[in-house]
């Protein structure tokens, strides 16, 4: 399934999570070992730092930069694209790893959250998903980027969680190793995946899942640039 890359994306996600949300962790610290296990191979540190000067500005964090690498050639390279200015802020978008709890506590169980402050973008991802492999944030990531103002829909989380599901097909196939099942970002993963196949590549059963999501149950049918659900 291919995306069209020219479309006109308007809309901020203040949350999201999968229908059966991980209770968070605490917010320990992960270290760069476990994390790095699950980077492919090419992702050396010499080549993360030849990376880094392009995603120096998104954040801190280089599974960030591995993540957004990981996009180029699939269908999330719109994603990742909008991620480093090329959306309707026109300035990079700010990612951190944030406890959503202390936003709001309604947040808390949230696998990330889309904010705007003033002319700025940011993605937080919640902590527990700090080890896991850059893969599966990749596909978060090309999700969280469609949202870039005040406006959702069911239309629009449709979208962007099947976005999420095809990149990660495409992932698993380019980069096997991100296949960690037993992290619960990948198990996220592999559940919208699963959708995506079982509705031979299309929207179909990801659809029919939004459109059931407790989180989603006052967001309106449509929102600018998605007005087919």
């Amino acid at each position: 399934m291919k995306f069209k890359k020219s479309i006109a994306v308007i809309a901020l996600l203040i949350g999201f999570y999968f229908v059966n949300p991980v209770v968070a962790a605490e917010d320990n610290e992960v270290s760069a070992t476990a994390v790095r296990k699950f980077y492919p191979k090419k992702y050396t540190e010499q080549y993360i730092k030849q990376i880094t000067p392009t995603y120096k500005d998104v954040g801190k964090d280089d599974v960030f930069y591995v993540a957004l690498d990981m996009l180029i050639g699939t269908n999330g390279e719109f994603s990742r694209n909008a991620i480093l200015g090329n959306n309707l802020s026109m300035r990079p978008v700010k990612i951190e790893f944030k406890d959503l709890g202390l936003i709001n506590p309604d947040y808390a169980n949230f696998d990330a959250l889309g904010w705007k402050k003033g002319k700025q973008l940011y993605i937080f991802i919640n902590p527990r998903h700090k080890d896991a492999p850059p893969g599966a944030i990749a596909a978060l990531l090309s999700h969280e980027a469609l949202h870039q103002d005040e406006y959702n829909s069911l239309a629009e989380e449709t979208y962007a969680w099947t976005m999420e599901a095809s990149v990660w097909t495409e992932i698993v196939k380019l980069y096997p190793e991100s296949n960690d099942e037993i992290h619960p970002l990948v198990d996220r993963e592999n559940k919208l995946k699963k959708l995506f196949e079982k509705g031979n590549y299309s929207n179909k059963y990801i659809k029919m899942t939004v459109i059931n999501n407790e989180g989603y149950k006052n967001l309106p049918q449509t929102s600018p640039g998605f007005e087919d659900l």
